[in-house]
Formats: C-alpha cells, sequence, structure tokens
C-alpha cells in the first residue's frame, strides 16, 4: 500500500512549502509528480520552481518543457505519471485516479481554507479506509512539521 502522509499549511504558503518538500525527495532518490488543480497553476508552480531560491536549483518540468519522462519531477494537472515518479504530491485539491502504484503521496492542504480542510478530511477516511498507511503533518509557527496522527 501507499504511505500517504497529509501535510497541513497553517504558517507558510504552498510556494514555501513545496520546493523543500521536492528538496527531500529528490534527495532520497525519488522522482516525483505534483498534481494541481489547473494548468494555470501547474504554470505558477514552474515559475515558483524556477525562483524560490537563487542559490539552489531543483530540476523539473512540464510537457511544455519536453522530455517529460527524463524529468525529476514533473508538473502537471492530468493524471498521466511520465517520469515514472514514486513519489505523488497532490496540492489544491487535485486528486488521482489510483494512488497505488506510488511508494508515497504527499496531500498538501491549505488549513487556512475551511473546503480544503473539509477535502482533506473526506480523502483521509477514503484513503485510510482503503488500506493506505496515512500520517498527519501540521506546521508550526516556527515552520517545523509535527507529526500529529
Amino acid at each position: 500500500m501507499t504511505e500517504v502522509a497529509f501535510y497541513h499549511l497553517e504558517h507558510a504558503p504552498l510556494e514555501r512549502v513545496l520546493p523543500k518538500l521536492l528538496e527531500k525527495a529528490v534527495e532520497r532518490g525519488y522522482r516525483a509528480l505534483v498534481r494541481a488543480g489547473s494548468p494555470e497553476r501547474v504554470e505558477a508552480l514552474n515559475t515558483t520552481l524556477w525562483t524560490y531560491d537563487p542559490d539552489s536549483f531543483l530540476a523539473h518540468g512540464t510537457a511544455a518543457d519536453g522530455h517529460s519522462a527524463e524529468q525529476p519531477i514533473y508538473l502537471t494537472a492530468g493524471d498521466e505519471n511520465p517520469n515514472n515518479a514514486a513519489v505523488l504530491v497532490l496540492v489544491d485539491g487535485a486528486d488521482y485516479a489510483d494512488i497505488a502504484p506510488f511508494e508515497r503521496c504527499l496531500c498538501v492542504f491549505d488549513g487556512n481554507d475551511p473546503t480544503a480542510v473539509a477535502a482533506a478530511r473526506e480523502r483521509w477516511s477514503r484513503l485510510k479506509g482503503g488500506g493506505h498507511k496515512a500520517t498527519y503533518w501540521q506546521q508550526s509557527a516556527e515552520g517545523r512539521w509535527e507529526q500529529k496522527g
């Protein structure tokens, strides 16, 4: 079963958190697939990953960039997995038809948005009911992640 980690954003936006989560995945030798809620959001996140830290480089791409199978991090609004990623990152409430092919799934949601929180709770119940191991991580005021469940 896929390990699922829920990341509850409260003190920093996705644009600051996502690059750090992806850096950790790449450091551990994983390829990642980031699924966003729309093509426009994919482009915004693409820009974020190019500009988040002038002293860092996080190789990634989208369908528009080509060489999809070679990308260590692939951004999409669709259900494809052209880079054969082991880590799936769901943002903006995006879902994925079947997470079973992935080793890990990170569900990142905005804790300041009641709709996002409700959707995360529903997803938690559905995935736990489907036999997946799920953990819950909450962002502290200092920006650290604390496992809560």
